[in-house]
C-alpha cells in the first residue's frame, strides 16, 4: 500500500492505443503521486500457467493495455510533463515469447515460443533459466507516454515523440523522466511493466509481468521538448555488471544488417558454449542482453556489438 499516494487507478481503467480524445481516469494536480496498477502486456491473457498452444490464439486487439490516463491540471502544449517513477510492485510471474512475424530475427524464428518465469517478488532475486542460468531483475515501464495532438487513435505499438512504447529498461524506480505535452492536461498514461530487459528487446518481448507502479508527476511550463528525455541518480547496468560479459559484433554498411549479425553470432556462441537451442538462446537474449553501437563514424562500415552478461551463467 503506498501511504505518500494522493490517487490510486485500478488496472480496470486501461486503454489500448493512444487517443487525444480518451476520457480522463482521473484528473490530477501537478506534485501529486499516483498509484496505477498496471496489466501484463498481454492484458491478462497470458497469466501463471499459460502454454505456447495460447500464443495462437492471442486478441492482438487486447495487447500492450496502459493504465490511465491522467489529466493533469494546468498543463498545456509546449509544456513538459516531469515524471519521478518511485516504486514498483511487482507480482512475481512473468513470461518471455516468440510471437510469429515480431522480433529481430522473426525470419529465422517462424514457430511460436514461451517461456514462463516466477521470481521472488519481495527479494527481487535473479530469476531461473533452464539449467544454470539465472536472470537479474530490475523492474521497469515499457510504455510510458501522452496522448499525441494529431485526432484519432493510434497504435501503442511504436514508441513516439510523445513517449509511448519506449521500451528502454533504464525507466525504473528512481528515474525522472520528461515527456513533451503536446494536448491539454497531457493525458498520461502507463504500461507494459518488465521484470527485465535487454537493451534493443531482440526478441520482441522482455519478461513481462504484471505490476504496480507509484510515479509523481509535476509540471514544467514551456520547456518545449522535442522528444522524451530522462535522469538516472545510479548506475544503470551494476545488475549484470558483477561477472564481465561475452561480446560479439556485427560490421557493415548498415546497423539493422549489423545488429542481426551480432545477435546471430551471440545465439550461436550460448548454444556452443552453454548447449543452449537457438529459440532458447534468443529469448534469452532479449531479457538480459544489450545491443550497442560500438562504432558509426568510420565510413563505409559500422560495428554493433552484443553484449551478454557472463552473471546469467556466474
Amino acid at each position: 500500500m503506498c501511504i505518500v499516494c494522493t490517487h490510486t487507478i485500478h488496472r480496470a481503467k486501461h486503454h489500448f492505443g493512444w487517443s487525444r480524445d480518451f476520457e480522463p481516469a482521473l484528473v490530477a494536480k501537478a506534485g501529486e503521486t499516483i498509484h496505477f496498477e498496471c496489466l501484463d502486456s498481454s492484458g491478462g491473457q497470458l497469466g501463471k500457467g499459460a502454454t505456447v498452444e495460447m500464443l495462437g490464439r492471442l486478441d492482438f486487439g487486447k495487447i500492450n493495455p496502459v493504465t490511465g490516463p491522467v489529466y493533469v491540471e494546468g498543463a498545456k502544449p509546449g509544456d513538459a510533463l516531469k515524471v519521478t517513477i518511485r516504486r514498483f510492485v511487482p507480482s512475481g510471474v512473468g513470461w518471455t515469447a516468440n510471437i510469429p512475424g515480431f522480433g529481430l530475427l522473426s525470419d529465422q524464428f517462424k514457430e511460436p515460443a514461451l517461456h514462463m518465469w516466477n521470481y521472488d517478488p519481495i527479494s527481487m532475486a535473479p530469476a531461473l533459466y533452464g539449467p544454470g542460468g539465472r536472470v537479474p531483475l530490475k523492474p521497469f515501464a515499457g510504455t510510458i507516454g501522452l496522448a499525441p495532438a494529431e485526432p484519432g487513435l493510434h497504435s501503442v505499438v511504436p514508441p513516439r515523440r510523445v513517449g509511448g512504447n519506449l521500451d528502454i529498461r533504464d525507466l525504473t524506480s528512481g528515474v525522472t523522466l520528461y515527456l513533451p505535452v503536446e494536448v491539454e492536461g497531457a493525458l498520461f498514461s502507463i504500461g507494459d511493466t518488465h521484470a527485465a530487459q535487454g537493451d534493443g528487446e531482440v526478441c520482441g518481448t522482455a519478461i513481462e509481468s504484471q505490476m504496480e507502479v507509484e510515479a509523481t508527476i509535476e509540471l514544467v511550463k514551456d520547456a518545449r521538448l522535442k522528444s522524451p528525455r530522462f535522469t538516472t541518480t545510479e548506475p544503470v547496468t551494476r545488475h549484470l555488471d558483477g561477472a564481465g560479459y561475452e561480446v560479439t559484433t556485427g560490421i557493415g554498411p548498415d546497423l539493422m544488417t549489423g545488429a542481426r549479425e551480432a545477435l546471430m553470432r551471440m545465439i550461436d556462441l550460448l548454444g556452443e558454449e552453454h548447449g543452449m537451442s537457438s529459440i532458447d538462446a534468443y529469448l534469452l537474449c532479449s531479457v538480459c542482453g544489450d545491443l550497442r553501437i560500438s562504432e558509426i563514424v568510420d565510413a563505409p562500415n559500422w560495428v554493433v556489438s552484443f553484449y551478454f552478461p557472463r552473471i546469467v551463467f556466474a
